[in-house]
């Protein structure tokens, strides 16, 4: 049996390993360093984290804040005058201009006159015509009155006839009961009687119906000479307009004609400005004019000073993306307003006290008021959120966003779609 060297081996312990010791001015570099790399995995994490970046000087943010919205439109506008009534040629003739541009005129003051043989003749033709059925007429009322009282004296005569049958009547009738009248007679008589009543009746309804028809006759004739009354005054009115007079206190603005000029009929002639009575036209974009209404409040700028006016009309026709719409003055309108002076004007749509608000910018129209970018941490994430009404500079957040939130109003454009991008240099 060979033995195994087993009974001689002796187990030895290993000693343990130990680091080399480090200098100790190393030890403060060694934790720079570690610290850094915690950092820099920190910084690592949120690049990960972060679907694209964009340098923050691009964009435009904005903190959300609480305040007084204020909703109103600013437009520009000028002076025009609200009563600036264009005077007409009633009829073609020749025109003698009794004033110029620039002239003041009272009301009922002369300012031109029209020469037009053609109306003239006309006027004395229908009043010629007017004459003849007046005569006629007259002459109508005459007949009426004329037959009438032949009419009345036949139902007279028939009367009359009556009261001589009742009368043989009634002698007969008295010879019969003494038995010297035959019953033949007194049949007659009776017979006489009834015819004459008859004829009574007959004449009567004939002298009714005779005046019914000769009144026909006048009230046609009379008809015929009010309708040419009426012509007859329509000309007169229409000669007596050949002096243009000036409906308004005013001041002569623009001049269509010459002097001693051949004008048509309804041809313009000149322009009366009513100086007392101004308002001021604004054009207003067309994406305001659908919030416009007639009452609503303004302030007008005039040469600096702001006065109180109210939307009198908004049109309903869109001429090149804008509305014109009209203003007046809350009393009297200040002095020295000239026509077409320019001005400015606010009109306060809509006021709201305490209300969470951001500056408008275009991330409004790019996310349609449903979403937008908050800024944490150097990361802009996609939030939803809910707007409420906007003013020229300010818009209402009804949900999805906090006092002191910092939220992107400009530049959403180079954030694309991204749910979250890092902002550099911010």
């Amino acid at each position: 049996m060979i033995r195994d060297t087993s009974a001689q081996d002796r187990p030895l312990s290993t000693p343990p390993r130990r680091l080399p010791r480090l200098p100790a001015r190393w030890w403060l570099p060694a934790a720079g360093a570690v610290v850094l790399l915690a950092l820099s995995a920190y910084a690592a994490r949120d690049w990960m984290a972060a679907d694209r970046s964009v340098a923050a000087e691009r964009l435009r943010i904005a903190t959300v804040y609480r305040g007084d919205l204020v909703r109103d439109i600013a437009a520009d506008g000028r002076v025009t005058a609200a009563d600036s009534p264009t005077l007409y040629a009633v009829a073609a003739g020749t025109v003698d201009l009794a004033v110029v541009a620039g002239d003041a005129v009272a009301r009922g003051e002369v300012l031109a006159r029209l020469t037009s043989p053609e109306l003239e003749s006309r006027l004395a033709q229908e009043q010629a015509t007017l004459d003849a059925l007046e005569i006629e007429a007259g002459r109508a009322e005459l007949d009426v009155r004329q037959g009438r009282a032949e009419a009345r004296m036949q139902a007279d005569q028939a009367e009359i006839d009556r009261q001589t049958a009742a009368r043989e009547l009634e002698r007969l009738q008295q010879g019969f009961d003494l038995g010297v009248v035959s019953e033949l007679d007194l049949l007659r008589a009776k017979d006489a009687l009834v015819k004459a009543e008859i004829a009574l009746d007959h004449a009567r309804r004939d002298a009714e119906l005779r005046g019914e028809g000769l009144g026909f006759d006048l009230d046609t004739v009379r008809r015929r000479a009010a309708r040419q009354q009426a012509v007859v005054a329509e000309l007169q009115r229409q000669v007596a307009e050949l002096v243009v007079r000036s409906p308004v206190d005013g001041q002569v603005g623009q001049v269509h004609v010459e002097q001693r000029a051949n004008v048509a009929a309804n041809a313009p002639l000149l322009q009366v400005v009513d100086l007392t009575a101004f308002e001021v036209e604004i054009d207003v974009p067309e994406s305001f004019a659908r919030d416009l209404g007639i009452g609503m409040p303004a302030d007008i700028r005039v040469a600096g000073t702001d006065v109180p006016g109210t939307v009198r009309s908004v049109s309903p026709q869109v001429v090149n993306g804008r509305v014109v719409g009209r203003l007046r003055f809350d009393g009297e309108p200040p002095a020295g307003l000239r026509q077409n002076q320019r001005v400015t004007a606010r009109i306060v749509l809509d006021e709201k006290a305490d209300a969470l608000l951001v500056e408008r910018g275009p991330f409004l129209e790019a996310g349609q008021g449903r979403f937008a970018y908050r800024v944490r941490d150097g990361i802009a994430e996609r939030v939803p959120l809910a707007t409420g009404v906007a003013s020229l500079d300010a818009v209402e957040i009804i949900d999805g966003a906090e006092v002191g939130d910092r939220i992107v109003v400009s530049g959403v454009e180079a954030l694309g779609d991204a749910g979250r991008v890092r902002l550099s240099g911010l």
